[in-house]
């Protein structure tokens, strides 16, 4: 379809044999050359980023993977230390198992505060915040799949929630501050009604998640617990991938010590 002057209304990239959707007044400068991505809010957009809907998506299924799991974390990791290691249903080899289910769920969730500096450096000056959060989400999707089916062995339990914490402290730093990019001069005034949704989006996935996974898990063991949380990353992840048309991709600034 053409407009009155006859050219074409999509920038076509090359490299990606993609049509993506060019404002008539947008300024071609904003867009990659090379795959059509927006790499520059338009300032001349007063309405809502169209990427947002994908974000908001995002971010209440990812939560809702992440407290789900975490809702029966601790009764689990009790369960399985106390028939594999201790092998007793004794108060005392309760009790035992119980500690060591804290320790690992403190040294999981110790990784999951760690991972961000990381993820953050690798935003910011190897990937951009588009493919670090694509690219260590598919990771967290491992993480819950590994959980799935591997529930039954320390082992299993371990690297499931050795990817979880890389994958969910990796994209920590770079979701909100991927809301913040899709906003330009003309459209800042709008930046907080979206971080209110943005917010409310992870008080929903999280707030059903712990309503919904324990029931699941007295219901239909564990391997239905820890596999409907890794459904809902799934799905975060490809909602998140369906907006890469229309996000606006940030270049990562390379160079730097340590990236800094």
């Amino acid at each position: 379809m053409s407009d009155e002057s006859g050219e074409s209304p999509y920038r076509v990239s090359t490299a990606t044999s993609t049509s993506v959707p060019l404002s008539e007044t947008e300024d071609p400068s904003i867009r990659d050359p090379r795959t059509g991505y927006l790499i520059a809010p338009d300032p001349k957009q007063t309405g809502w980023p169209a990427g947002i809907p994908y974000i908001i998506g995002n971010e209440a299924c990812e939560r809702f993977s992440y407290y789900g799991m975490r809702a029966i974390l601790q009764i689990h990791m009790t369960a399985l230390y106390a028939a594999l290691i201790i092998g007793e249903r004794t108060a005392e080899a309760v009790e035992a198992a119980r500690s060591e289910a804290q320790h690992s769920v403190h040294l999981f969730a110790a990784g999951v505060y760690a991972f961000p500096m990381i993820g953050a450096l690798v935003a910011d000056r190897l990937l951009g915040k588009y493919w670090t959060i694509l690219s260590l989400s598919i990771v967290y999707c491992l993480g819950h799949l590994v959980l799935a089916f591997g529930e039954e062995s320390l082992g299993g339990m371990y690297l499931g929630l050795g990817l979880i914490a890389i994958g969910s402290g990796g994209i920590k730093p770079c979701v909100s501050a991927h809301v913040g990019d899709q906003f330009g001069k003309g459209n800042w005034g709008r930046v907080e009604k979206v971080f209110q949704w943005f917010y409310f989006s992870i008080n929903f996935g999280s707030f059903f998640a712990t309503l919904l996974i324990p029931w699941l898990h007295a219901r239909f063991g564990a391997g239905v617990a820890f596999g409907v949380p890794g459904i809902l990353m799934f799905l975060a992840t490809i909602a998140f991938w369906m907006g890469r048309k229309v996000f606006v991709h940030i270049p990562p600034k390379h160079g730097g010590k340590l990236g800094l």
